[in-house]
Order: structure tokens, then C-alpha cells, then sequence
């Protein structure tokens, strides 16, 4: 509950930040599991018993899709259990689209995805193809899809890489306090992590401060970015496209020290907004308060 109070909040400060008068947050309906469950718990279970008939267990398993063969017996019975109860939460909540992780298809099922035709569809996951599955055969009729139209299944969605470190392979090697920005950073924190972050002259590939300026500096939207030089460093620069930036860094002409200090600026204000928004509700600020014990707690239990 902290956690989703502390996200939600997030989202709507963030959301005000980036698209200002046409902010999405404000049309977005959020409905928990439980609540979904609780409004209408009989026609719940009904819609995750008539999944469980329509299906055999080899295809909730995955077995048809050849996957599923290395589950454990207990495993198996949460996963089979969970799969139907998706498409239950699915009806529940009857939403435009469903975000999906095929890269993350199960650990038992040995593979990182599935790209297999379905009906004109290509649902890339066990879970996809038995929502997929479920209302071509159940849920087709007109009337019927008109209530609840199929939603749009989406397999691993594009997303900002908002690491401000390389990934590393050796976990005694993590610095996880300076790999990515907290909710609490907005200054102090927030500069020293861009003094430290990743930027390697003329790496375009990997580059933080490019990522995050496109992100949350504008850029990326076609909104112009100014780089404020010294007259013999070349006088300030402004670019109106992700393009121009990235080519200048790859050449040189832009150096990583000037990034860094216009990104910086940026994220202070990101984070800034974040913080504020975050002190300024009360439930959002009991929730923070409820995670720093909880973390506090935890940290104590590791030292044991």
C-alpha cells in the first residue's frame, strides 16, 4: 500500500512535469487486484472457473507451446492458478491493453519468449496466448465484444534506460546508491550522482545524461535544450533535436562536462517536483516515512 501510494504520486508529479496541460494521469482510472475482486468476487471466480474449463492444463501450463516442461509440482499449481486468475483480473477490470513481460516468461518454461501466430495476433507469452485464446473462442460474439472488446496485448514495453551506471556482472561490484536517482535526491544527491554517472567521451550507445535529458529535459519531444558555454569553449549551443545532440557528443564538439551540467540542472527540477509533490500529501508522506522504517529494519536484519 506505501509503495503504490508513493508510485502513484510519483506518476501524477512526473506526468505534470512532462505534459503540462495535457497531463494523462488525471484521465487514468487505477483499480488494485483486490478491489477488482471485491466489487463482484462471485462473478470474479465464475469468469477464473470457466477459464480453468476452457483451457486443458498442458496450454495454462504452456506445454502445447513447448514450455512449461521443467515446472516443479508446487510451482506448477501457482502458475497454473495465477494464469487463470490474470484472466479473471482481465475481465474484472476491462482495460484497452494489457502490458506483458515475454522476456520474462517463466524460469521452468527455458525460454526468453514466444513469437507464434495466433488469430492474427502474435502473442509473445503463455499468459497472451490464453488471453488471446479465451475471448476468440468465448468472447467474439458482437454483442458480447462490445462490452469487452479483446484488449491490446503489449509484450515488453519500450521504457527509458534511466541507469546512471553500466550494468555490472559481478555483484560485490554494485553501487546501488549511485546507479540510479532516489526520491529523495533532488539536490545535494541529485548533482553528485550526475558528477559520477557514466559518460564516456563519444559514447553514444551508452550514455546517461543523453537518455535523461530526451526523457525528462524535452528533447526527445522536439523540445530545444541550451548548453551554456564559455565564449572559448564555443558560447552556448542549443539543440532542438536528440539527433543534433548526439551527433555533436559523438564527435566531440560536445563535451561530457557541459552534458552533464545542463542534465544536472534538469534532474534537480525533476526531483525537486518529485520531492515536493511527495512532502506535500499527507498519505504520500506517511507512506515514505512507513518505507524508510521498513528499510531501516531490514538493513538491521542483514548486519545479524
Amino acid at each position: 500500500s506505501a509503495y503504490h501510494t508513493l508510485l502513484l504520486t510519483s506518476l501524477r508529479a512526473l506526468d505534470a512535469h512532462l505534459h503540462g496541460e495535457s497531463a494523462i494521469m488525471p484521465g487514468v482510472t487505477v483499480v488494485t487486484q483486490s478491489d477488482a475482486i471485491l466489487a463482484d468476487p462471485s462473478s470474479y471466480w465464475i469468469s477464473v472457473i470457466n477459464a480453468g474449463r476452457h483451457f486443458s492444463l498442458d496450454a495454462v501450463m504452456g506445454l502445447n507451446l513447448g514450455l512449461g516442461g521443467g515446472m516443479k509440482d508446487a510451482e506448477g499449481v501457482g502458475k497454473v492458478i495465477g494464469r487463470l486468475m490474470l484472466i479473471g483480473d482481465v475481465l474484472a477490470v476491462n482495460p484497452g491493453s494489457v502490458a506483458l513481460d515475454a522476456a520474462a516468461v517463466d524460469a521452468a518454461d527455458g525460454v526468453g519468449g514466444l513469437s507464434l501466430e495466433d488469430g492474427g495476433a502474435a502473442p509473445r507469452s503463455v499468459e497472451g496466448h490464453l488471453i488471446a485464446g479465451f475471448y476468440s473462442a468465448k468472447l467474439s460474439h458482437p454483442e458480447i465484444a462490445g462490452a469487452l472488446p479483446s484488449p491490446a496485448l503489449v509484450h515488453d514495453a519500450a521504457a527509458p534506460n534511466l541507469s546512471l551506471q553500466p550494468p555490472r556482472e559481478v555483484e560485490a561490484e554494485r553501487l546501488d546508491t549511485d546507479e540510479y536517482y532516489l526520491l529523495d535526491d533532488p539536490k545535494v544527491h541529485g548533482k553528485s550522482k550526475m558528477k559520477k554517472a557514466f559518460c564516456e567521451p563519444g559514447n553514444v550507445a551508452f550514455c546517461p545524461p543523453i537518455e535523461l535529458l530526451s526523457y525528462f529535459g524535452g528533447l526527445g519531444d522536439g523540445r530545444a535544450v541550451t548548453v551554456s558555454r564559455s565564449a572559448e569553449n564555443g558560447g552556448d549551443v542549443t539543440y532542438t533535436s536528440r539527433d543534433g545532440l548526439v551527433q555533436d557528443y559523438r564527435s566531440g564538439a560536445l563535451h561530457p562536462g557541459d552534458l552533464k551540467s545542463l542534465t544536472s540542472g534538469v534532474m534537480v527540477g525533476v526531483l525537486t517536483g518529485v520531492s515536493d509533490a511527495l512532502k506535500s500529501d499527507g498519505d504520500a508522506a506517511k507512506a515514505a516515512k512507513a518505507l524508510k522504517a521498513f528499510q531501516k529494519k531490514m538493513a538491521k536484519q542483514k548486519k545479524k
